[in-house]
């Protein structure tokens, strides 16, 4: 069965017994232009890497512009209560493993290519994407 959780569940705590299996592989899509959702975003996601699960993270829209070299402050600037920016956590992913990609559109609708993103940053493509997102053994958490 499908796991779809929003940040509504996750924010409520109602998303704990998806996780409890630690086999399942999970693919975080970030779409929110508010740097405290994109940094929780980031925050959650590290927690399941920690448990063991395979993360594949998806940024959209605004949420693409936390993978930008020229990213605007929001996306690096500290936040309390650990001094953690949504990049910077973004980056520590990277290193635990995480794929991390842009949407497939995002580049082409801001007239750029590959070039102006942080190293570890790929783009999407939109087959392998919806396979990720609608696997059996996938949780798709939205933001």
């Amino acid at each position: 069965m499908k796991k779809i959780l929003t940040a509504a569940f996750l924010a409520l705590g109602l998303a704990g017994p998806a996780l409890a299996d630690g086999h399942d592989k999970l693919v975080t899509v970030v779409t929110a232009d508010e740097p405290q959702v994109q940094l929780m975003s980031m925050v959650l996601t590290h927690q399941a890497i920690d448990k063991g699960h395979a993360s594949h993270i998806l940024l959209c829209g605004p949420g693409g512009d936390i993978a930008l070299k020229d990213a605007p402050e929001s996306a690096t600037a500290p936040q309390p209560p650990r001094d953690a920016s949504p990049q910077g956590l973004l980056q520590a992913a990277i290193k635990k493993g995480a794929t991390v990609e842009v949407c497939a559109i995002y580049l082409p609708g801001m007239g750029a290519d590959e070039s102006v993103l942080i190293d570890g940053v790929g783009v999407a493509e939109p087959p392998a994407m919806a396979d990720a997102m609608v696997d059996d053994d996938s949780i798709v958490w939205s933001f």
